[in-house]
């Protein structure tokens, strides 16, 4: 049977069930819930660069495959950063935008893109995604943070490319302190003085699910967001009402830690998990202290992982502080769709050289492994 291409542009719809059986697991940043809340909350919104386009293929009325997929007017948001190929292709050939993206809103998280059972209906996505943008006239198709198991579906026109993440592995740990005795003595004595200095001080921390949260818990959550997100100087572009329908949502799925002085709360940060994965995602406060944010989004995460007996903790994009801190770097994936030719081959000598750059890159970094025995 033929396969009808339907582009929809909202994620409900299609009901939460049929693509929720697509995903094959519970990552929950793929989960209908998830970019439901993106898209109901009006966090995700054209003047800030993002319409939904999402992707679906049917067989017989039926839903056999589907892509999270976006309009792209901007490159922001994305964390796959190709704000230097749009200049070049626009001083050289025309508009870069719009663009064709499959990926997550706001989240550099590794996951499902091409969502379908069968090989043959995930290369059907990718060969859809490449001759739409064609017929389109547009520049070029993304898809970011894609699995390695995925990447078989992407023919020589998608080009290949890299990036590292830090991500913490749990080998079966009892609790913390068998972590840290994993770790060299040099790194494991400064992480124990910096918690010390820290809970020595009358602080002290909450973890709490999605689902024993209150109002003014998903108002101080959104409040430590935004403040992280004026302080960088960028926009703060999921709501209040984000969070409070991811955790009503996916209640077991969202954890968030807060860090009281005494009886003042003062910090929090916010994530989600899987059946195996931790996922890091935000964090603030309305006040900071030495070793604070280190507490609230690794030590507090790792104690979490290790309770729940998790596999991974993903605490987000970029960030070599993490290396001492147990986390070692992780290969993550996106192919790269250009419709222009000549384009494409000069992008793709690019790649080439940048990938070769961050291999040395990764060898560098294990070069300051916290584990082991030497000091």
């Amino acid at each position: 049977m033929s396969l009808a291409v339907h582009w929809l542009d909202r994620i409900d719809a299609v009901p939460a069930t049929d693509w929720n059986a697509l995903c094959g697991d519970d990552h929950p940043f793929v989960a209908h819930a998830f970019l439901n809340a993106i898209e109901a909350s009006d966090s995700l919104r054209s003047d800030l660069g993002w319409c939904a386009e999402h992707l679906t293929l049917w067989r017989d009325n039926r839903l056999v495959a589907a892509a999270p997929t976006y309009r792209k007017a901007n490159s922001h948001g994305e964390f796959v950063f190709d704000f230097a190929f749009a200049d070049a292709y626009e001083r050289s050939i025309g508009n870069y935008y719009p663009k064709r993206l499959v990926a997550v809103p706001y989240s550099p998280v590794t996951g499902p893109r091409l969502l379908a059972s069968t090989d043959a209906d995930r290369r059907a996505l990718v060969a859809t995604l490449a001759t739409d943008t064609v017929s389109r006239g547009w520049s070029s198709a993304h898809v970011n943070f894609l699995r390695e198991s995925e990447c078989d579906a992407f023919d020589e026109q998608w080009l290949p490319r890299c990036d590292w993440q830090f991500h913490w592995h749990n080998h079966g740990y009892r609790d913390f302190d068998d972590f840290l005795d994993a770790l060299n003595a040099k790194k494991r004595k400064n992480i124990r003085q910096e918690r010390a200095r820290l809970l020595g001080n009358d602080w002290r921390f909450e973890r709490r699910h999605g689902q024993e949260l209150e109002a003014e818990h998903i108002d101080f959550l959104h409040r430590c967001y935004v403040l992280t997100f004026a302080d960088k100087g960028n926009t703060p572009s999921l709501t209040r009402d984000f969070f409070a329908r991811i955790c009503r949502d996916l209640p077991r799925q969202t954890l968030a830690v807060f860090a009281y002085r005494g009886d003042q709360l003062l910090a929090s940060s916010f994530l989600l998990q899987s059946a195996n994965v931790l996922y890091g995602r935000y964090w603030g406060g309305i006040e900071n202290a030495p070793g604070l944010h280190f507490e609230t989004c690794y030590y507090q995460g790792i104690e979490h992982a290790i309770a729940q007996g998790l596999s991974v903790f993903e605490p987000g994009a970029q960030g070599e502080h993490k290396i001492a801190r147990g986390f070692l770097p992780t290969r993550t994936h996106s192919r790269h769709f250009f419709a222009h030719p000549g384009f494409r081959n000069a992008i793709a000598d690019y790649l080439k050289r940048e990938a070769r750059e961050l291999d040395h890159y990764r060898d560098a970094v294990l070069r300051h492994s916290p584990y082991g025995v030497t000091a």
